[in-house]
């Protein structure tokens, strides 16, 4: 029997598989999460500096999501592959270097064990099949936007745009007797891209003809088109009316508790990232019992 007939053929080792490599992933997508911006921002520099025709200081060495290797920001001591070690490694150093000792954040095992426990939680739901394999690639994916968007309130185009052309690809093998609710007929994931991204640009461009200011980013335009894109338009409307009530809720909680006023930004990509996994995960349970309060009774 192959290692794939064993997964099969056994959920729950499906599952475990799924959270252990839920956890590697996540300890590179904190790699991505940090240097992704800062890649950017280097690349647009010496874009800027070109269109002028002038200097500008931007290190030589190579920074990509490879190289360099991950390294203390204290004392820039390379981290060996012991230390690497998702999770386990934090809790054995007990949150700190093991050259300097000074703190390690908490937020790089929390969002290895965040990867882990939400693959496994889309494993456990949808079962074996490249279908659940499409929904883990797509939590991956949210993931990453939340915390850069939660860092630099910046949606990258380098991952949501790929978002939305493999959402739309993946609906060429759409499968009516699939588990999964991804990926989505052809049709409802492409009225689902163009929806998504169209009814944000609009309230986008409504909102700043009203008050002469802009209310989100086009960043998140292009997140809601890749989510209508896997999830297809007719689950476009729970997913903006999760978002929208719970990041009114935060950002009411933000005003009371940490005193801030009403022009602090707010990212809502981590509250789209959020309400589309949901969906994902509930969403037609929710939107068939929704329904079936309307139905007539016999």
């Amino acid at each position: 029997m192959s290692v794939l007939d064993l997964l099969a053929a056994s959920p729950g080792l499906f599952v475990c598989t799924c959270l252990v490599f839920g956890l590697l992933v996540g300890s590179f997508l904190n790699v991505v999460i940090y240097r992704l911006p800062i890649i950017l921002d280097r690349q647009w520099r010496r874009e800027c500096a070109e269109l002028h025709n002038t200097a500008i200081s931007v290190p030589a060495e190579p920074f990509n999501l490879v190289v360099p290797r991950s390294a203390c920001p204290g004392c820039q001591a390379p981290i060996t592959a012991l230390q690497n070690i998702p999770i386990l490694s934090y809790l054995v150093l007990r949150g700190r270097c093991a050259s300097c000792g000074i703190r390690i954040s908490p937020r790089y095992p929390l969002i290895e064990a965040l990867t882990g426990v939400l693959s496994a939680a889309v494993a456990w739901k949808y079962g074996y099949g490249w279908q659940t394999a499409a929904g883990i690639v797509l939590t991956w994916f949210l993931i990453a936007l939340t915390f850069i968007d939660v860092d630099t309130q910046f949606l990258p185009d380098s991952l949501t745009l790929p978002l939305v052309w493999l959402g739309l690809l993946l609906s060429l093998w759409a499968s009516q007797d699939s588990p999964a609710p991804i990926p989505v007929d052809v049709r409802s994931s492409i009225i689902g891209a163009i929806s998504g991204y169209l009814s944000l640009w609009s309230v986008y461009h409504l909102f700043r003809l009203i008050t002469g200011k802009e209310g989100m980013g086009y960043g998140d335009f292009k997140l809601f088109a890749a989510l209508g894109a896997w999830l297809g338009w007719q689950m476009l409307l729970p997913i903006i009316l999760f978002a929208a009530t719970v990041g009114a809720v935060v950002g009411i909680a933000m005003l009371a508790v940490r005193g801030q006023n009403r022009a602090t930004p707010i990212a809502f990509g981590p509250f789209l990232a959020a309400a589309g996994w949901l969906v994902l995960m509930f969403g037609h349970e929710v939107v068939i019992g929704y329904l079936g309060m309307f139905a007539p009774r016999p």
